[in-house]
Parts: structure tokens; sequence; C-alpha cells
């Protein structure tokens, strides 16, 4: 009995597991609710005293995680935008071809918007922060990635106008002659006379005086040793009488092609000084060219097959580029007062478009035994010309 009022019974177990039960609870609680106010600060409405540098930080990596999510969604929809057009472009009609090239602009703009939303989870720099994300569609000019460099009255200016349908090329419509004639105002100054392309577009430039310039090949090259060249090849001469012609149009009192191709007429020794007899020297031209560039660079058109077979040629060209075949033989109509291909819809416009009335001029007279003259003068460079380019032309068959 003396022992038992000393030492009185120990507390029940039951009692330290109900305490300890209702700690655990209260502390659990205080827990949640402090996550719950962290991770959703910007719901509840508390007066607050101004953010420290610790406040701040996670504020800013809130700030980050939200770009991120926007550039995540951004990426999502433009994907589901990808197969949207690339499901349209497989079944285009022709007729549907301006509303596709639209399309494809929008796709194109969002997908170069979308690659430029890196956020920088160190820094918590984005371009939604600093107002770096440009304009949709907005473009930039762009040195050109391939030339048409040749040759004169070749068929140059029709090649143009049929490449321009295509929705991934933009050209310069005018004939900028830097690289022969403007090369000292330098190339801000070249680049700025380029069309504005997106991502994926090809800038182009066609300058026929180019491929007879000994200085040309070396200049592009320096702008850039990956240029991609065109070169459009007629029979240099029906060639030769083409650009006589052009120029008797503009200079009624010039000497007669017969007068101008010789230097003895007696004797037959042609003038390969005079420049129309020149530039059809293409085997010559040529040598100069792939001293810099590899014949995998240069593609040579057909100037009669350009005429005959358009569809044919631009496809040929469309490879050369690495591009999706775009422009077929439904582009193409025959007009038998010009006797040239015309294109059913020009680029911009609904409305068919042949090539002015500087083009197919009629040819005058020439005397039959000064073009065959021309041809049997013509003919071994013309060989060598075949050899080089691993491509007969039919010019002497």
């Amino acid at each position: 009995m003396a022992f038992s009022r000393v030492f009185p019974d120990p507390p029940s177990k039951s009692i330290f597991k109900t305490f300890a039960v209702m700690l655990l609870s209260i502390l659990a609680s205080l827990y949640f609710l402090h996550c719950l106010t962290e991770r959703c600060g910007t719901c509840i409405r508390t007066e607050r005293r101004d953010a420290g540098p610790v406040e701040r930080f996670y504020a800013s990596k809130l700030k980050d995680f939200e770009s991120l999510r926007r550039k995540r969604l951004l990426q999502k929809w433009t994907v589901m935008r990808h197969h949207s057009s690339i499901h349209r472009l497989e079944s285009v009609r022709e007729e549907d071809l301006p509303v596709i090239d639209a399309d494809r602009r929008v796709f194109q703009a969002h997908v170069k918007m979308s690659n430029s939303l890196d956020v920088d989870l160190e820094t918590g720099e984005s371009y939604f922060d600093t107002g770096k994300l440009s304009a949709l569609g907005e473009g930039s000019k762009k040195l050109p990635q391939a030339i048409i460099i040749g040759v004169k009255k070749g068929g140059t200016r029709a090649l143009l106008e049929f490449l321009r349908v295509h929705p991934d090329i933009r050209a310069v419509g005018a004939e900028p002659h830097f690289f022969d004639r403007n090369y000292d105002n330098g190339m801000d100054w070249y680049r700025d006379l380029m069309p504005k392309t997106l991502e994926g577009q090809i800038t182009m430039e066609k300058t026929p005086s180019y491929f007879v310039t000994r200085e040309a090949p070396a200049r592009i090259y320096a702008m850039s040793r990956k240029t991609k060249l065109i070169v459009v090849v007629r029979d240099p001469v029906t060639r030769a009488i083409s650009d006589y012609t052009q120029t008797l149009s503009k200079k009624p009192d010039i000497p007669t092609f017969e007068s101008l191709t010789f230097k003895n007429r007696t004797t037959g020794l042609i003038d390969t000084s005079w420049s129309a007899i020149q530039i059809g020297i293409y085997a010559k031209h040529l040598d100069n060219w792939l001293q810099f560039f590899p014949m995998s660079q240069i593609l040579f058109v057909s100037g009669e097959r350009l005429i005959s077979d358009p569809a044919g040629e631009l496809g040929r060209v469309q490879d050369f580029l690495g591009l999706k075949r775009i422009i077929t033989d439904k582009h193409f109509y025959f007009n038998q007062t010009k006797g040239f291909p015309c294109l059913k819809k020009a680029e911009g416009s609904s409305k068919p478009h042949c090539l002015g009335k500087t083009k197919g001029r009629t040819h005058p007279n020439i005397d039959p035994e000064v073009v065959q003259r021309l041809r049997d003068f013509y003919r071994p460079f013309n060989m060598k010309f075949y050899q080089m380019t691993g491509r007969k032309f039919g010019w002497d068959d």
C-alpha cells in the first residue's frame, strides 16, 4: 500500500497515442496550409509587404514557367496546323494555290515564332519579357542562295518569271548587275535590293552578263561558296541572231549581221571580239567558273526545251534547288501568236501572263551561207561543252 501511494499508476498508453495523433494532425494541417499558400499565392488576396530577394526569385521562376507553358501550347498548335497544311497541299488543285500559299505563309511564320520563344530559366529572361518577339510574317532580306548567271538571249527572263510562281522562291525583278557593274557599292547595297523572305524560302536574282564576266565567279564565291548557279543556254547561232535583233530594235542604223560576223568576209575569219559571237563560246566561259565552283553547283537549262517543254525544265530546276515540284504542266499554255509558252496564272495574279513584246521578236533574214559558217565555227566548242556538262543539247544535229 505504501509503495502504491508514493508511486501512483503511470498514465495509460492510450492517452499518449491520442495526444500524438492530435499533434501530428495539427502539424500536417499547418504544413498543408503553408504549401497551398506558396503554390497559389497569386490566387489569395492578402496584403503583402514589398517582395524581398527570395520572393522575387520565386516570382520570376513562376513567370518563366508560365512563359514556357505558353511556348509549349503554341508549339502544339503549330504541329496541328502543320499536319492540316500538309493534308491540304497533298490534295491541292490549281485554283487553290493562292489559298494554300497564304496558309503556308502563316504556318511558317508561327513555326518561326515558336522557335524563338526560348526561356532562360537561370536568368529569368524570355522573349515575352524583353519584347524581342518579331512581327509574324515580317521576314528578312538575305543575300541570294541561287543566281541565274546567263546567258543573254538564252531565255533567262522566261525562266525567272516561271520560277516566281513557286511559293518558296522570292526573286528580284530587275537585273542587279552587282557582280559586273555595281560591285563597288558593297554587299549591304546588294542585300538591300533583295525581297524579304521567310525561313525556308530561297532568294534569287538573275543577271545574264555574269556568265561572261571574268571577275564574277571569284566575287560570287567570296559572297558564298555554296551559291547555286543556273545557266540557260541556247543554240549559239540562234542566240547571236537574237542578240543582234535586240540591238537592231534599239539602233536601226547598225551594220548588217553579216558584216559584223566576219573580220574578213573573203577569208571567212569570224570576229570573236563581237560580243554576240563571243557569248556563244560556252566552253570557254565555263572554264572560268569551274575554277571556283564544282559542276554539281551549276545547272544548265536548255533554252529550246524551255519553250517546247517548260514543265520538264522547271522540274529539273526545282530539283536542283531542293524544292518540291509545285510548278507543273498545269501552269502553262502555248501562245500560238508569240510562239512561246505562257503562264495560266502569274505570281500574285489570277490572270494569264505572257512575256512582253520585247520577247519573241521576228529575226531578220540572214544569209544561209553565213549561218552555216557560224555553225562550223561553233561546232568544236559545242562538242567540248557537251563533254563538260555531260548533256547533249542537239545544236549540231
